[in-house]
């Protein structure tokens, strides 16, 4: 089967624990340490196989094979992809039947990410992923205090619209977030802008 590495932590000795999304469910694998195995690093796409026979609460991970995309080796981009993993794991960490949505978006996302700015590629990504839980906010009213946003809106945590006189955020044009939303797409936002909104989806999904 394959998925995608959201997460590596140590057990014991070179072991690690790995959480791997696939499309069907979020696996918790044991991975043996071994010379010629493969390194499993945070953000790969994986073929893999789950045996049962390593520990009696935990499948083991073996016969991994990488399934690469040119731009891992652009440190940059990579870096930034892993980041964005690295939330969604947490985001995800506690659901193991998250449905095919993630594992889409994550393999829909790695096949464009040489072709933006990844930071770009991230927020339109997240955008995707509040919209498709319900969570994605038209920006009329002030998240804070409930009242009629105005030309300026701030977005905090989750990208939650509010009065940028009552929370501390970078504030933006009403109608271009507006359309951000509505679109998905960060066509119209300058990179300062779309690194404000990374900097905010930093603060956690």
């Amino acid at each position: 089967m394959q998925g995608f590495i959201l997460n590596v932590r140590k057990a014991k000795n070179e072991d690690t624990i790995v959480a791997v999304l696939t499309p069907s469910r979020l696996k918790t694998l044991y991975r043996f340490y071994g010379a010629r195995h493969p390194i499993i690093t945070t953000g790969y796409k994986i073929d893999f196989e789950a045996e049962q026979d390593a520990l009696p609460f935990m499948p083991r991970l073996r016969h991994v094979i990488h399934l690469g995309y040119p731009w891992l080796k652009e440190s940059g981009r990579l870096q930034v992809w892993q980041q964005f993993v690295s939330l969604l794991f947490e985001h995800l960490r506690d659901v193991e039947l998250p449905g095919g949505f993630y594992f889409d978006l994550l393999e829909r996302y790695a096949s464009l990410w040489h072709l933006q700015n990844p930071k770009r590629s991230a927020v339109e990504a997240y955008l995707a992923i509040l919209a498709h839980e319900g969570r994605l906010h038209t920006p009329d009213t002030c998240f804070a205090c409930g009242g009629e946003l105005q030309k300026e809106i701030a977005l905090i945590r989750a990208y939650l619209p509010a009065h940028p006189g009552c929370v501390i955020a970078r504030s933006y044009p009403k109608v271009t977030i507006r359309s951000v939303m509505e679109t998905k797409s960060t066509i119209e936002l300058e990179d300062a802008e779309v690194e404000g909104l990374w900097l905010t989806l930093m603060e956690g999904m």
